[in-house]
């Protein structure tokens, strides 16, 4: 398996044939991986490159690298790691940002429909504590809903299932079937993420994992670069079943789960999440603006018509009425570039939606968008590892 430890240097060769390819066989030489290199523009007859490869300064292969550059190069510098906030770099590593919940459910706010309510905040507590609980490898925890929460879960299943089949896009629709039949959704049980988590790895790789109360967007989007979804298993108040505040589990299972099974949208979603880590503040307010019109609110074109694929739209009936049936909100083609300078609001309904062609479309312009993006590195997720690889040697700042 390759190493986490990264050198960068910086060698200044002559303007000349076959100097780059001396350089670069000093690394195969010592048996070094080079993971990144690039050039500057020619000056008085040299030039430099920035060449990243594996290993640590303390390696003997390394040292014997430094040591023959610095005999054939013009000069050499060994470069200091770029610093960077901190940003999991293994999936375990996600067991140490679920505690960082910015408002947990027992705090509930003046104007939450919970508030007054003793025996609600009890109940979320509960359930909160099964989520802080949680950790790598062990089976999604299960709650055994009562049965005032579930005729709450049966009351939105049942008044959105209605809209879903005039406003969903077709991928939701072929995902939420496939979900009936694998995984027992339906209006009378609320289905367990455990359930979920099997089909969804089976299908795109992507697995749920649960929240205690919301996460900053750079904790939260960095889970989306491992393909893990955090997600909420406490629900909405009784009293106003059709109104949320804050996800829930009727928000997260109707709204998000069926997505993540198609594969364009998982990649998607996962593109967002390996652009966000090591990223400045800026970038995550940007990256969390396009997650926000596209995974939360997105809509695509089918066969003429603007249908739904965002879970703020799919968990939300008056607002999935809002955007697919004539509304006087203004639809512009989705562009992430585009997306990304764009307020919203989180109370009210959007005044702006973007629109994809398809969902593959929008995938690749989420792709081609990140590529464009100045970072301080490049992160690939190996699945099979669970492990993120970066090209170029960083020091990752704890926050």
């Amino acid at each position: 398996m390759p190493s986490d430890d990264r050198v960068s240097l910086l060698i200044e060769l002559l303007d000349e044939p076959g100097s780059l390819e001396r350089a670069l066989h000093t690394f195969s030489k010592h048996n070094v991986n080079l993971t990144h290199i690039e050039s500057r523009p020619e000056k008085n007859g040299r030039f430099d490159f920035y060449v990243d490869c594996e290993g640590a300064r303390s390696e003997a292969s390394v040292e014997k690298v430094i040591a023959e550059l610095m005999g054939t190069s013009e000069k050499l510098l060994v470069l200091d790691t770029r610093q960077v906030p901190w940003f999991p770099r293994h999936i375990a590593e996600l067991d140490q940002v679920i505690t960082h919940t910015l408002d947990a459910g027992v705090e509930l706010d003046a104007d939450h429909p919970g508030f007054s309510d003793e025996k609600y905040r009890q109940r979320r507590a509960i359930i909160e504590q099964l989520a802080l609980g949680d950790v790598f490898g062990a089976d999604f925890p299960l709650v055994e809903y009562t049965n005032e929460e579930t005729e709450t879960w049966r009351h939105v299943y049942s008044n959105l299932l209605r809209l879903h089949e005039e406003h969903a896009c077709q991928e939701y629709q072929k995902a939420m079937a496939d979900l009936k039949q694998h995984c027992g959704f339906n209006e009378n049980v609320i289905p367990q993420g455990r359930d979920i988590n099997r089909f969804l790895r089976a299908r795109t790789g992507f697995r749920l994992r649960p929240i205690a109360g919301l996460l900053s967007s750079r904790d939260f989007l960095n889970g989306l670069a491992f393909r893990v979804f955090f997600c909420t298993q406490y629900i909405r108040h009784a009293s106003v079943p059709d109104y949320t505040p804050e996800p829930d589990v009727c928000h997260e299972l109707i709204g998000h789960a069926p997505m993540f099974a198609d594969a364009a949208f998982a990649d998607m979603s996962q593109e967002i999440g390996l652009a966000s880590l090591g990223a400045s503040d800026e970038d995550i307010e940007r990256l969390a603006r396009c997650y926000w019109f596209s995974v939360e609110f997105g809509l695509v074109r089918e066969n003429g018509r603007v249908k739904a694929y965002g879970a703020g739209l799919l968990s939300s009936p008056g607002e999935l009425r809002y955007a697919c049936e004539g509304t006087t909100a203004e639809l512009r083609d989705w562009s992430p570039s585009a997306a990304a300078g764009q307020d919203f609001p989180i109370t009210d309904y959007q005044p702006v939606y973007y629109v994809a062609d398809s969902l593959q479309s929008g995938k690749e312009m989420m792709q081609h968008f990140s590529e464009q993006r100045s970072r301080p590195f490049l992160a690939r997720y190996n699945s099979t590892a669970q492990r993120i690889w970066v090209d170029r040697a960083i020091d990752r700042e704890f926050q």
